[in-house]
């Protein structure tokens, strides 16, 4: 393909990507598929590593990542992010407005009311239409730099296409994790053996602040922006910055509401105080501004905030109940999670038995004792927590809470690793929740998918003796489930079809389904395209791994054990003679050309414009091979930043070759 035919090509999936990403994560609609829409971000991806000097700015390609950012420079801002007082009661509101009136000199006025969302203050500042960048709110006058992190979120337009567009505007927004978006990173988080985040908010912030792009963008952080700023924005009034950052694209809630006084104000807020916790987003208030931008002017700021804006602040809804007592899950990494029995309370709409207690830290800050009278609060969160003691309603004679010295199950001594919070029970082999969880994380979706079976299913198969292990579901028959509660003929069979039918699950699935730890999908996937077989893999050295995508010492070190041990090779091989995948079936990349004339590569460190996967699906392309291990045999290091200097220090003493990345496009003709 000519670079003049690429040009367009490009252009045309650029503007075809930009269309069906707004569509969908922004008006909430789709008209074509999830492998549809991939495929066309796949076909760009190719266009633009073949043609690099086409990239087009705002490409849709750099929201999946790729960059990775080591420290973050600091950015003035042109208006200060200042924050807004606040106040949690309806007298207070009054007194505001009050003050608004007397500022304004007997004119009338009007409110703007919007949901004040639990996330990550976001400054964006565009240049003839362009997102040129994104910088946190800091201490109000100056922030980090985090555009390339804020690119991935796919809510938000890089480029804007309208007519009379200011040459420079500024918007502002939160960044937030979605409810659904957070539970299911924190099962992810469960899978891989990591303990799990404490909270949206927190975890939000954190992202944003994550020095590699690509795993911001797994993360699939949303935004809601609320505010323009600029000299040339022709508005008038809140309301209609608002209208316009609708109408250029942006992601705005449809929560807001123009109030002419302060009783609709507090309607307002009255109307969501329970409604809110329908939304897909944690939220904690409400910002209440006067609408007129001229009247914002005049009644101008304090030295710490507006005094034309206020924020309401709900009371997360709390209520006393006794703690009858503690008890310890033990999940399927070992992981133990007190949780605090309560005597049943109506909370936020619900019956409340149970509280959790995160972790033997917690136990202590809050001086816990069983008896005691505690504060329980659900507020945005979905799961309760107990946030403090009723002290005045303490019994001198409850005792303090012990943290339990053995695992609840199988009774092994509990250990705590150095820098961690939770406590962990080492018998993985004889916990029975552990097992069972082991099993459970076999055959969920993402794994082996049989959905034929269930908890209850694995906890009857295991209390019979049937499934110890993954591997025994292969070797079940109809006269074993049979004797199963509430398994007739039928369901016997369609549990049978099931396992069956799960041999055809890719080798990436079965990695991910027999649970070595921290080996999250994602790493399952790079794995098998890197390895290829379970034996390639099996086999492979330390060093070997920490050249394959996404595998740090962590990960290769818990491979390495996983294959060390006699009982893991046992279940392998049986799961091979079941007949399951082994091999991985992922497609090579296409041939182009022989530029590289079966010249061997390793890659090592970090690069401008390629992700190392990338780098290797261009040197198969173009002829090349891409070798694990730095030997005399090999032909080149490319090396980028960051590269251990063992390797570069290897590669000198054998007198490989050690190249850069300007230097590999040249030997591609760019």
């Amino acid at each position: 393909m000519t670079a003049s035919k690429a040009k367009k090509q490009i252009q045309k999936l650029t503007d075809e990507i930009n269309y069906h990403t707004d569509l969908y994560y922004v008006k909430s609609k789709s008209e074509i598929s999830d492998f549809e829409f991939d495929q066309l971000l796949e076909q760009l991806g190719k266009l633009e590593n073949e043609f690099p000097e086409l990239r087009l700015p705002d490409s849709p390609t750099q929201r999946v990542g790729g960059t990775i950012t080591k420290e973050f420079a600091t950015v003035v801002h042109q208006y200060p992010m200042l924050s807004l007082g606040n106040t949690y009661s309806s007298e207070e509101l009054k007194d505001f407005d009050s003050r608004v009136a007397k500022g304004l000199d007997g004119d009338p006025y009007e409110y703007f009311c919007e949901l004040k969302f639990d996330g990550v203050s976001i400054s964006l500042i565009y240049e003839n239409g362009l997102l040129v960048k994104a910088v946190t709110r800091g201490d109000g006058v100056r922030g980090d730099d985090v555009t390339t992190n804020i690119k991935t979120i796919r809510s938000l337009p890089l480029r804007i296409n309208a007519k009379n567009l200011p040459a420079r505007f500024e918007v502002r927004g939160e960044v937030f994790l979605s409810k659904d978006v957070f539970k299911q990173l924190n099962k992810d988080r469960e899978d891989i053996g990591e303990e799990t985040y404490a909270n949206a908010r927190n975890t939000a912030s954190g992202t944003v602040k994550m020095q590699d792009s690509t795993e911001v963008a797994r993360r699939k952080l949303d935004c809601y922006v609320y505010y323009l700023l600029g000299a040339d924005n022709q508005v008038s009034t809140h309301a209609e910055s608002i209208h316009k950052l609708e109408s250029w694209g942006f992601k705005v809630s449809q929560t807001y509401k123009q109030c002419k006084t302060i009783d609709e104000v507090l309607a307002y807020i009255s109307q969501w105080e329970k409604k809110r916790l329908e939304l897909p987003l944690d939220t904690d208030g409400v910002v209440i501004k006067v609408n007129s931008l001229e009247q914002q002017s005049q009644l101008g700021f304090t030295a710490k905030s507006p005094r034309w804006a206020i924020s309401y602040k709900y009371k997360a809804e709390s209520i006393s109940t006794r703690l009858n007592g503690i008890t310890y899950q033990v999940g399927r990494t070992g992981s133990v999670t007190p949780v605090a029995e309560l005597e049943p309370i109506l909370l936020a709409g619900t019956t409340v038995k149970r509280a959790s207690l995160h972790n033997a830290n917690e136990i202590a800050r809050l001086d816990l004792r069983i008896g005691d009278y505690v504060f329980v609060e659900k507020g945005g969160e979905i799961i309760p927590k107990v946030t403090g003691v009723v002290l005045e309603m303490r019994d001198a004679s409850n005792k303090a809470v012990k943290y339990i010295t053995r695992c609840p199950e199988c009774k092994t001594e509990l250990i705590r690793k150095e820098g961690e919070a939770n406590h962990y029970c080492p018998n993985e082999k004889g916990c029975p929740p552990q097992i069972k969880g082991k099993i459970e994380h076999f055959i969920q979706r993402k794994a082996m998918d049989i959905d034929s079976i269930g908890e209850q299913t694995i906890r009857q198969l295991y209390e019979l003796g049937f499934v110890k292990s993954p591997a025994d579901l292969y070797y079940l028959t109809k006269e074993h489930l049979l004797k199963l509660e509430k398994v007739k003929e039928k369901s016997a069979q369609n549990i049978l079809d099931g396992i069956s039918q799960s041999k055809n699950q890719p080798f990436e699935s079965v990695l991910f389904g027999i649970g070595i730890r921290f080996v999250g999908k994602t790493v399952a996937e790079k794995l098998a395209k890197h390895f290829k077989t379970m034996d390639n893999l099996s086999r492979a050295t330390y060093e070997q791994l920490l050249e394959a995508p996404e595998v740090g010492e962590k990960i290769a070190q818990s491979v390495v054990a996983y294959f060390k041990d006699a009982d893991n090779l046992v279940e392998i091989k049986r799961l091979a003679q079941a007949g399951l995948q082994f091999e991985s079936t992922q497609r090579e990349a296409e041939k182009l050309s022989n530029l590289l004339g079966d010249k061997s590569f390793v890659i090592s460190g970090v690069f401008e414009k390629y992700e190392r996967d990338q780098l290797k699906d261009i040197i198969i392309a173009n002829g090349g091979r891409v070798l694990s291990s730095i030997s005399g045999k090999l032909d080149f290091l490319l090396a980028g930043e960051n590269m251990g200097p063992a390797k570069r220090e290897k590669a000198e003493k054998l007198e490989v070759k050690i190249i850069s990345e300007q230097e590999f496009d040249a030997m591609l003709g760019k």
